[in-house]
């Protein structure tokens, strides 16, 4: 493309082409490409529109459709050959449907500006990724669910600090996850309302003088309504921001997650047991089986939350309306979304993949005296110990069992009425994990009806 193709499309204000710097700092044709369906959506429903009020003729609003719909072909076939000298996607589209359509084509820009067409295409694209990770979140709770009912009765540590703290299901730990990910899911939905409207028609900064139909355009692009003010319709990337924003959220929670699964897998726990798909091996320990995919995703949340800062960085000195800085706003979405699909993907096949090693996961639920708050609980239930009494009791019977290098259940009787003599045989009742986490029956607790509950109750929200 020569410089004055360039200039043409700039108008008669510059004599002169920019130089290739300046062609290199100013293109964005390299990355806002992948919004050609938003562009060519955004164009067929103004051009429809235009037609709609007689602002063109609807012989001129047939030939753009036509040629809009061969130059998406083109672009979804490969066959498009793009223009860093026509700068951004919006170009080169107009430039292509001059060539296909002639004249006509020149019609299209009527009442509206680059600036609207941008806001319009990014909004439409983020649009289409959140929509994406609300899908990407509703698989991995679907697998999460799978887990948790197929070992609600499954007892393991539940942790604190890393140490063991009290038994808990294993039903119940893929729950927390299931609770942790439908807070994501719920705030990409609430995203999705506020970044529900439409810039288009805002043109430059001011509106238009043109009789357009913002309302008609608005809702043939799925808005619920046009943006109610032109500057900040042509200005605002919050839905961007806020898109990165529940991005970083729920990579952060996937990392927790991944950590977890590092792990779990690791032969110092056992719990786990990753599939092949999701694994690696050493180059020079043949024994190795490495959590590759869980390591990556947990490093996801650096480049997701880098992108967050760094638009939120681009945007904060802006006076409204439009500045060239807004330009740098792309990227970083596409990155961010790219990621944050690609990490859902790995997670949702790792937790369908693996499998949980039950006699481990139980074996470690009943060390490190993790039912010892059952102990103490029953003694003020039975004995009507102040709970701060009981707490001191119970300590003394674990500094007894570990001097003995035993747990709690395999103290004698005799052994622990040396420390309170009213303690009677029933203890024994509270002091089996499977007893500790069937009777955690409070709203929200381990015990597996409450978890069988929870399940029923998201299987049923999700369907």
């Amino acid at each position: 493309m020569t410089q004055k193709t360039s200039n043409q499309m700039w108008g008669g204000r510059f004599a002169a082409g920019p130089d290739a710097i300046m062609e290199a700092i100013n293109a964005s044709i390299g990355f806002d490409k992948r919004m050609a369906a938003q562009d060519i959506a955004g164009s067929r429903a103004h051009a429809a529109m235009l037609a709609a009020q007689g602002i063109i003729s609807d012989k001129d609003a047939e030939a753009i459709r036509e040629g809009l719909l061969t130059i998406l072909s083109e672009i979804e076939a490969g066959d498009f050959t793009f223009s860093t000298a026509l700068e951004d996607i919006h170009m080169n589209v107009e430039a292509r449907l001059k060539e296909v359509i002639g004249e006509p084509a020149g019609r299209l820009h009527t009442g509206r500006s680059r600036n609207d067409q941008v806001a319009t295409d990014f909004r439409l694209w983020t649009r289409d990724q959140v929509d994406a990770a609300i899908e990407g979140l509703k698989a991995l709770m679907q697998a999460l669910l799978a887990q948790a009912e197929a070992g609600a009765d499954w007892v393991m540590p539940g942790f604190t600090h890393l140490q063991t703290a009290q038994p808990v299901t294993w039903g119940h730990h893929m729950m927390a996850y299931v609770e942790m990910f439908s807070r994501d899911l719920s705030r990409f939905t609430d995203a999705r309302a506020r970044m529900n409207e439409s810039p288009l028609g805002a043109a430059a900064l001011a509106g238009t003088s043109f009789p357009i139909d913002r309302h008609m355009t608005a809702e043939a692009l799925g808005f619920d309504r046009p943006a109610a003010n032109s500057l900040d319709a042509v200005s605002d990337r919050d839905f961007a921001l806020e898109f990165l924003s529940c991005a970083s959220i729920c990579a952060m929670h996937l990392s927790r997650m991944a950590e977890e699964l590092v792990i779990w897998s690791s032969a110092q726990f056992r719990f786990v047991v990753l599939s092949d798909r999701f694994s690696t091996g050493s180059s020079i320990m043949p024994q190795k089986k490495n959590p590759d995919a869980a390591e990556l995703i947990r490093a996801k949340i650096g480049r997701i939350f880098g992108a967050n800062v760094a638009l939120t960085m681009v945007m904060k000195g802006l006076p409204l309306a439009y500045s060239k800085d807004m330009q740098e706003d792309k990227e970083q979405v596409f990155d961010a979304a790219d990621n944050l699909m690609l990490a859902l993907a790995a997670m949702t096949g790792m937790v369908g993949d693996m499998t949980a090693n039950r006699p481990a996961l139980e074996a470690a639920a009943g060390a490190g005296f993790s039912t010892a708050t059952d102990l103490a609980d029953w003694l003020v239930r039975a004995l009507g110990m102040p709970f701060r009494d009981a707490h001191h009791v119970t300590g003394s019977l674990v500094a007894k069992a570990e001097a003995k290098g035993c747990d709690l259940p395999d103290l004698s009787l005799a052994e622990m009425q040396e420390v309170h003599g009213a303690i009677t045989d029933e203890v024994f009742t509270v002091l089996g994990v499977h007893n500790s986490v069937a009777s955690r029956m409070s709203y929200g607790g381990t015990a597996p009806a409450r978890v069988r509950e929870q399940i029923a109750r998201w299987k049923d929200t999700l369907s």
